[in-house]
This record gives structure tokens, C-alpha cells and sequence, in this order.
């Protein structure tokens, strides 16, 4: 059975993100994947989503929807399908 962990790999040393002490007991050796993140995506990814809080933080500050009543938007946006066997289904 395979287990992931997160490390971070500084030279030629793993250093452990989380606890593993239940899988690397003593100087016991253990065959290891390992995979490089591309740190840009990762940074970037998480740069966008501060940045969409801070805009969605100002649209609520700014009050731009406050004219709209929530159940009036909705009622002009609902689109209802028919129902199978409605009127639209009669036979002949």
C-alpha cells in the first residue's frame, strides 16, 4: 500500500511537513517518489485567490447590488423547464 506525506527537500534531505513517525520507525530504509510541485502555480494560485477576496471585499463595501431585490432578480432569472407528462406531452 502506497502513503503520501507531504517534505520539503533542502540538498539532498527530506524534511517532513507532517507527522510520518508511524511509517519511518528507527533507521528503518524505505523506498520513496518523489515529485516536484512547480512552486510558480502554486504561488500563483494562491496569489489569484487573495486577489479575487480583495475584489469581492470592495464589491461588498461599495454596496453595488443594494438596489436589487433578491427574490424580484430571481424570479426574472428562474427559468422552469416543463414537466414530462405536463400539457406540452399530450398524446395525438
Amino acid at each position: 500500500m502506497m502513503h503520501t506525506f507531504r517534505a520539503i527537500l533542502k540538498g539532498n534531505l527530506l524534511e517532513w511537513q507532517e507527522e510520518v513517525n508511524q511509517w519511518f520507525q528507527g533507521d528503518r530504509t524505505v523506498q520513496v517518489l518523489v515529485t516536484f510541485l512547480d512552486e510558480e502555480a502554486i504561488t500563483t494560485t494562491h496569489s489569484r485567490g487573495q486577489q479575487m477576496a480583495a475584489i469581492l471585499e470592495k464589491l461588498a463595501q461599495s454596496q453595488a447590488f443594494s438596489e436589487i431585490d433578491p427574490l424580484v432578480w430571481q424570479r426574472q432569472i428562474r427559468q422552469d423547464r416543463e414537466r414530462p407528462g405536463g400539457a406540452n406531452d399530450a398524446a395525438g
